[in-house]
């Protein structure tokens, strides 16, 4: 089975790139820019043909939140254009799409790329993630050991809350999704999926979590200080309670995410056990 992944930067994409690796007769191929450009429709259809996708994984995408607020033109051309884009090129090959979405939708971009998936009437999942950090890239969890590096105390939020994710278990997840789909052609569980970490957080109490396994390792730690949303103001608004279910696709696909706390440990383990101390620099 070969799955083709758009955003060869991100951290599901470098996820699955090494989960592929582990698996017999799986081949994971990213693609990215130049080659293909969400924000150049154009170049779309043609780049993931000549891959030649058993099943696409459409996880490029816009995700400076707090810049699609000044950049809603390049957002939406990404987020929304582009993944229809994606969806269109796996209807014409005739193979399933697994899009990436999120908890939210910011400058209603992400909102309008689910529906241009659909509107694209490709044999489609549509899973909306959360909180999402790994070994790889730029994301809170390194965010969390880079400032404990430097400061006694860090001031957190602690009115919003959701549910920590981690792009290993994304990628398992896919993986399990794509092998039950790919050559089933009685498989009808398309649709809308939540694909979260089990249980909740706040970003302090997910921080306090990060700093807690990483004094264990003897990694960096800091004191976390609670404060409001309204005393760190950002341009885009981020919901309070942005908690996802993932029952639905544990029934559908009799795959169970971890527990955040768990997945979480793995991740901080392996970035200051397993040689990556660039993250106190990342």
């Amino acid at each position: 089975m070969r799955l083709v992944v758009t955003g060869h930067e991100g951290q599901v994409a470098a996820s699955l790139l090494e989960a592929g690796q582990a698996r017999a007769g799986v081949e994971v191929i990213a693609i990215g820019r130049p080659e293909l450009d969400l924000a150049r429709p154009e170049t779309v259809i043609e780049t993931i043909a000549a891959a030649k996708p058993d099943v696409v994984v459409s996880a490029a995408a816009y995700t400076a939140v707090d810049k699609a607020e000044d950049e809603p033109d390049l957002a939406f051309a990404v987020n929304a254009v582009g993944a229809g884009k994606v969806a269109e090129a796996a209807r014409r090959l005739g193979v399933p799409v697994i899009h990436l979405s999120t908890d939210y939708v910011y400058g209603a971009s992400k909102l309008a790329g689910e529906q241009a998936v659909v509107a694209a009437g490709s044999r489609h999942l549509i899973l909306r993630t959360a909180w999402v950090y790994s070994p790889f890239g730029k994301n809170f969890v390194k965010t969390m050991l880079r400032l404990a590096a430097d400061r006694d105390e860090i001031a957190v939020v602690a009115d919003q809350w959701g549910n920590p994710t981690s792009a290993l278990d994304i990628a398992d997840a896919i993986l399990h999704a794509a092998a039950m789909m790919h050559g089933n052609k009685s498989f009808r569980a398309f649709g809308i999926y939540h694909l979260a970490g089990t249980g909740e957080a706040n970003w302090s109490g997910f921080a306090r979590h990060i700093l807690d396994t990483s004094r264990v390792f003897g990694g960096p730690w800091a004191r976390v200080r609670d404060i409001a949303t309204m005393d760190y103001p950002t341009k885009a608004r981020r919901p309070a309670n942005s908690r996802l279910s993932s029952a639905k696709f544990a029934s559908v696909f009799g795959w169970n995410a971890p527990d955040w706390r768990q997945s979480a440990e793995v991740v901080v383990r392996r970035l200051l056990i397993g040689g990556t101390k660039q993250v106190l620099t990342a």
